[in-house]
């Protein structure tokens, strides 16, 4: 395969990559060993070689590369971002119950949520044991403030997500901790590792940000009109599970006091019954959200484009601009 042949962007950084990603996965495997637990590995092995698109660590690599770094303290950074995502998936499994992610079986599942909840744990240390070595406080520093906005994030969309006063100033509080602070940490400590200059940091900062806003948004659109088979999951999967995000967000502030009502039973209350998603699709086309939400995501999405000005001419930086592109294009 050459990179002429591929036209996705992540699997274009992937391919230029190719080589630091391969000592980021060996790194993975030696850091994720344990002498005296066999199940740390065990669960770990099972998540991190399930697939996905390795897309956070790619974005440290990228940043770091950018600006011609040279040393190996990228490696360790990228290792961390995957086991701090990694993690959060072990973790969020328990909460959600989830029973499949990726189209396998959940840690959780095969295994219990004890042993999903310690063996993130266990990895969430590993990922500041990475982080100490490179030797940087200012990564350190973003990180760790990463790691608890992600834990707020999960607690706040605990308590607001079946809450019909949730706004969208909180849906966006929520996706900036779930979502957006691991991209925007992860392209942020490629530069500081590099020596970029302060306001190229920032702008880092504010691409990766922009980019895990829109990225979210467009899940959650797609939870309502996309192809269940490019997506894996089934239409209406966020209602059922009732949900809170910014499509129906858009529909309840604009509800009559009988549309309310109905959220009010299916949403808050749970109780929902045949002809209940159409019901709430119909609504969500009545006011439009569905489009509105689609106009939110194409602007996130350019946000993250604009944050790229200020970063050097790179083939890299060019990528990085079209991976914006293409966590929208899927809304087309």
């Amino acid at each position: 395969m050459t990179i002429s042949t591929i036209s996705k962007p992540h699997e274009r950084l992937a391919e230029i990559l190719a080589g630091e990603m391969e000592a980021v996965n060996t790194l993975i495997r030696t850091r994720m060993a344990s002498e005296h637990a066999p199940r740390i590995p065990e669960v770990t092995a099972h998540l991190v070689e399930a697939g996905g698109k390795r897309l956070r660590p790619m974005l440290t690599l990228a940043a770091a590369r950018l600006f011609g770094y040279g040393g190996d303290h990228h490696i360790r950074l990228a290792a961390t971002v995957e086991f701090i995502h990694t993690a959060t998936l072990l973790h969020d499994d328990v909460v959600d119950e989830s029973a499949q992610r990726r189209g396998r079986p959940t840690a959780n599942l095969l295994w219990d949520n004890k042993s999903s909840v310690l063996v993130g744990d266990y990895l969430f240390s590993r990922s500041f044991q990475l982080m100490v070595e490179t030797g940087s406080l200012r990564v350190l520093d973003i990180l760790a403030n990463a790691s608890a906005t992600i834990a707020e994030g999960e607690v706040l969309q605990m308590t607001a997500a079946t809450d019909l006063r949730t706004d969208e100033s909180v849906y966006l509080q929520v996706v900036r901790g779930k979502t957006a602070a691991l991209f925007s940490a992860a392209t942020e400590v490629g530069g500081v590792i590099a020596g970029a200059s302060e306001e190229q940091v920032r702008s880092l900062f504010a691409y990766g940000d922009a980019l895990g806003i829109a990225f979210q948004i467009a899940d959650d659109l797609l939870d309502y009109q996309g192809d269940s088979k490019t997506t894996g999951k089934n239409v209406g999967d966020d209602f059922r599970e009732r949900k809170l995000t910014l499509p129906v967000i858009k529909a309840v502030a604009q509800a009559t006091p009988d549309e309310r009502a109905f959220w009010e039973r299916t949403i808050e209350k749970g109780r929902q019954q045949d002809g209940d998603l159409g019901l709430a699709l119909n609504l969500m086309r009545k006011y439009g959200t569905l489009e509105e939400t689609r106009t939110d995501a194409l602007a996130w999405a350019a946000k993250a484009k604009t944050a790229l000005t200020a970063l050097p001419d790179h083939e890299l930086r060019d990528l990085l601009g079209d991976l914006a592109d293409y966590v929208v294009s899927r809304l087309s």
